[in-house]
């Protein structure tokens, strides 16, 4: 069959050709391609492009960086000591290119990212139309990477708003933006994966994964469906050339709407807090926790005066809803308690000890807590999956009551180092036994010898290991 769809042995069936006649016979039929076949349309994107690409922005940037900008190059006595000018030098333009989506007609209000505005002196909006007007900015929050700014609202058209949790992988999307430049580009693709964390692009993460061509350019760009409605803001590939290769990422439209309102608000986002470390429930802590699923969120550590301290929430709890919304992993708790306001009052649906219960929390802000090590004994000596570590007694100036296990030190490539155990892990539970004391570790560990679950607090993180 050729384009025209019809059989290509037609074309050749009234008279014996020469090849090359032939080809050009079908290359002719190629070029004339209709708008419709059998009465039907032929599929495109351009009535669907044709409603959005009105709310699509094109954002530049500009700042200005004078040498010597430090301050005590603009200390009149520092100037004059060493007979420094007194006329500054001109200063140096930086430019930068970026795109965004017209969220609010009427307001004039504008998304983007951080990153595309953070730092300018001066921020100008193109709209598809042409116009370019001046924006300033409403509120900025770098730990999503989301930034609101406002342009004149006149004659603005916004884009319709979709439900990123609709989402399934295999659906189709298309990104428009500025890369490098080029106004009002399009491309598409499929979404990819969905809920992508751990990538260490921002402190909250559930990115859309998407093959459609991102590039320098598209950061804060709408990433739609087929209905053009906003699924995802773009704002960050993954490249080792810092070209497009296919991974793109694009945060949840269901998150831009929650933060948006505060940072029209607020200008910032208030963050409730609910106090607690997590970390995902994989299927070896699910057995180790006689559960058969393997969905939700494990509390490895509660943070001292904390919102969930107050409730009463321990180490070992098992998560699984958030405000009846079921909790794939640690990520999913973490994210979403980021988007919800100090003060807020939430309800968790979780397991303890076998028994589930509902717990209603009111969110405020998390502590923080120091440790330093003391008196020391050989791990080798408690357990031989311990064996390389050298343990101290744990400190608190901030908090003197508390108290735990730290691993001073570990030898390379011993027991201890195989299993997973870090110098500065502090061990503030054994086998679901909480400890404050290298005796009471002592202790936890004699009555079972066989096998450990350390609760072990890491840095800013905490995580369960299970010991045989």
């Amino acid at each position: 069959m050729n384009r025209d769809n019809r059989p290509i042995v037609n074309i050749f069936s009234k008279t014996a050709l020469v090849g090359s006649l032939m080809v050009v016979l079908v290359n002719q039929a190629a070029a004339g391609l209709p708008v419709a076949v059998g009465g039907m349309a032929l599929p495109s994107l351009a009535p669907m492009l044709e409603t959005v690409q009105p709310a699509v922005v094109n954002i530049s940037t500009t700042s200005y960086l004078s040498p010597g900008s430090s301050r005590l190059f603009q200390d009149p006595f520092f100037r004059q000591f060493f007979d420094l000018p007194e006329r500054r030098q001109r200063s140096q333009k930086e430019t930068s290119l970026g795109s965004g989506v017209i969220f609010d007609a009427n307001a004039g209000y504008v998304v983007t990212n951080v990153h595309v505005i953070e730092g300018a002196d001066e921020i100008r909006v193109t709209l598809a139309d042409g116009r370019q007007l001046n924006a300033e900015v409403v509120g900025l929050d770098a730990e999503t990477d989301i930034a609101v700014i406002k342009i004149p609202a006149k004659k603005l058209k916004a884009i319709r708003l979709g439900n990123s949790s609709r989402l399934r992988v295999g659906d189709f999307v298309v990104a428009i933006g500025n890369p490098f430049g080029l106004n009002q580009t399009v491309t598409s693709g499929i979404v990819s994966a969905l809920g992508r964390t751990g990538l260490g692009i921002e402190g909250y993460e559930d990115f859309i994964q998407t093959d459609a061509s991102i590039n320098p350019g598209n950061s804060g760009g709408p990433l739609v469906d087929l209905n053009g409605e906003l699924i995802g803001l773009n704002t960050a590939i993954f490249s080792k050339s810092g070209g497009n290769i296919g991974i793109g990422f694009a945060i949840p439209v269901d998150m831009v709407k929650k933060l948006v309102v505060q940072l029209v608000q607020f200008g910032e986002v208030k963050r409730g807090q609910l106090g607690v470390i997590v970390q995902d429930l994989t299927p070896e802590l699910a057995q180790a926790f006689n559960l058969s699923d393997s969905h939700g969120a494990v509390i490895a550590r509660v943070l001292e005066g904390s919102a969930a301290d107050s409730a009463g929430l321990r180490a070992g709890d098992i998560v699984l809803e958030l405000d009846h919304q079921r909790l794939r992993n640690g990520a999913d708790l973490r994210n979403g308690i980021g988007l919800m306001r100090v003060g807020k009052s939430i309800q968790l649906k979780l397991i303890r000890n076998g028994v589930t219960r509902d717990v209603n929390i009111q969110l405020s802000e998390a502590r923080a807590e120091t440790s330093e090590a003391g008196q020391t004994i050989d791990g080798g000596r408690l357990h031989r999956r311990l064996d390389g570590a050298l343990l101290g007694q744990h400190y608190s100036d901030q908090y003197p009551n508390e108290g735990g296990v730290v691993i001073v030190e570990i030898e390379k490539g011993s027991a201890g180092a195989r299993v997973g155990l870090e110098p500065g892990d502090l061990i503030v539970s054994v086998n679901r036994r909480e400890i404050t004391t290298l005796s009471e570790m002592e202790q936890a560990v004699r009555i079972n010898d066989k096998s450990l679950r350390l609760n072990i607090l890491r840095g800013n993180s905490a995580l369960f290991l299970v010991l045989r």
